[in-house]
């Protein structure tokens, strides 16, 4: 799960860069599977059902004030906070993404007090699709990504 808070400052220059050039469906679609490219990883496809899934859960999130996972999901889950702001598709990724350099792949595991398992799913190699969403409440934004088949197995290599 990610949080970020921004400075009001910032409030007016993400807002003023939210453009609606291409969908939020394939701007996050292209942010994932340009992560997964770097690896030689196939990419993801869209799932509507999982978008819905995300939207409910998202709309959940916002309505209960929570920020926490879906309990006794079978799908994998990305989860991004923002309060104070609006993120774009792609920064919520490149959140996700940056873990990257928290994970190290030689033991197989997340650098000491760091998180990486945003990362480790979107570059899981056996997972195949995607489908995300966004909700809106107050001052806060609540990004959610699901996954299938769900990755982050304990003992297992991403790819």
């Amino acid at each position: 799960m990610w949080r970020h808070t921004l400075p009001a400052a910032l409030v007016l220059v993400f807002s003023a860069l939210h453009v609606a050039s291409a969908s939020l469906e394939s701007r996050l679609l292209d942010a994932q599977n340009a992560v997964r490219a770097k690896l030689g990883l196939k990419p993801f496809t869209w799932s509507a059902k999982l978008a819905q899934a995300a939207q409910e859960w998202a709309d959940t999130l916002i309505k209960e004030g929570s920020f926490r996972h879906r309990p006794n999901s079978s799908w994998g889950q990305n989860l991004f906070e923002v309060t104070g702001g609006e993120y774009l598709p792609e920064q919520v990724v490149a959140g996700w993404a940056g873990e990257a350099k928290d994970y190290d792949l030689a033991s197989n595991h997340c650098k000491p007090e760091r998180i990486c398992g945003h990362y480790t799913q979107i570059v899981w190699r056996t997972t195949r699709e995607v489908g995300c969403a966004v909700a809106h409440g107050g001052n806060r934004e609540v990004w959610v990504c699901e996954y299938s088949p769900p990755g982050n197995y304990v003992g297992m290599r991403p790819y």
